[in-house]
């Protein structure tokens, strides 16, 4: 499906009190809207709006995101590098891009603008929130931003704040870009050294050891002293990024990453997630490292109509991303059920 975009010619203030001038807000749709039947799917942090190309096995007849039976809908994040108003996008008082000026933002300030977008699609409820890492923080931040919004919502390997651990890797990460010395200048290419070794410090925490070590095993030779498939691997998938992604949103997002807390200004986590009034899935899993299971069975303890299920799985974090059947048994009857 083609990416659409969705243009707001008004100033768009952010949760610091800064504005943007006005907002692009790039966006997914499958299936047809029928008035009551969209899912709004929140992505993770370098992911873009096209649901079926970065969550394979999902956007299909007979799973849970079925566009023959929902209407799927996925705005890419304000910050990003795929198509909303970002650090590369034009900056009218300059003419020239952001890069690096470009505003610190908020999980709030992502949903602000998913909130227009739902508004101009005319979505006033919709059947079920869904989002996984980041965008587990953006999906408790809908339901509680518009408690009528969500009739369900569906928590996946997220937490209710971010967590001194993953502010950490993600602090490690934004200061791998700073040693990069091209960081800071006006160019899109600036920047990527640096976080190709940004994303393999941040990868560690995606997988874990358990995955590492059954996938990248020197199978093919026992004896090998130099040139390990773990080190290629780590090389390749810093090198994947940099070929797709820019830095400076890429340090934009994690800082954005870092604000996530439902309690703020809410009276407190707690307090925030018992007003959660809607069915709720909460999906943990197993290996992951990032948010262990213990920030969604803290979910599971506070919301007060929560479901849990413990996924097992090797992949760590990124279980959510390849454990797609795992997920449809799951989530497909929670999602069709009344």
């Amino acid at each position: 499906m083609p990416v659409k975009y969705y243009k707001y010619d008004k100033p768009f203030r952010l949760e610091n009190g800064e504005e943007l001038p006005g907002l692009t807000i790039a966006y997914h749709t499958f299936g047809r809207f029928k008035g009551d039947n969209a899912v709004w799917v929140c992505h993770a942090l370098t992911a873009n709006s096209d649901v079926a190309d970065w969550w394979p096995g999902t956007v299909e007849g007979g799973r849970f995101l079925d566009p023959g039976r929902h209407f799927v809908v996925c705005a890419n994040i304000i910050g990003s590098h795929y198509g909303s108003t970002g650090p590369l996008s034009i900056d009218p008082a300059t003419g020239g891009p952001y890069y690096g000026s470009f505003p610190f933002i908020t999980v709030r300030d992502m949903v602000a603008a998913h909130f227009l977008l739902a508004d101009h699609l005319g979505i006033a409820s919709a059947r079920a929130v869904i989002g996984s890492s980041i965008g587990g923080f953006q999906a408790m931040e809908m339901a509680l931003t518009r408690p009528d919004f969500a009739r369900k919502l569906v928590l996946i390997a997220t937490s209710a704040k971010s967590q001194p651990w993953t502010i950490a890797f993600n602090e490690s990460q934004r200061m791998a870009i700073e040693t990069d010395p091209t960081y800071g200048t006006p160019d899109g290419e600036a920047g990527k050294k640096g976080m190709r070794v940004s994303r393999s410090l941040g990868l560690l925490s995606y997988r874990g050891s358990v995955a590492y070590n059954a996938t990248q095993q020197e199978n093919d030779n026992f004896f090998k002293v130099a040139g390990f498939r773990a080190g290629t691997y780590q090389q390749y998938q810093g090198d994947k990024l940099c070929r797709r992604f820019d830095a400076y949103s890429y340090y934009r997002l994690t800082q954005a990453f870092d604000s996530h807390n439902v309690g703020r200004f809410r009276g407190g986590i707690e307090s925030a997630l018992s007003q959660i009034g809607c069915p709720t899935l909460i999906i943990g899993i197993s290996s992951d490292i990032i948010f262990p299971v213990t920030e969604q069975i803290y979910l599971y303890r506070h919301i007060p109509k929560a479901k849990l299920h413990i996924l097992a799985s090797d992949f760590g974090h990124d279980g959510f991303l390849v454990e797609a059947d795992k997920l449809n048994d799951i989530i497909k009857p929670f999602l069709n059920s009344r």
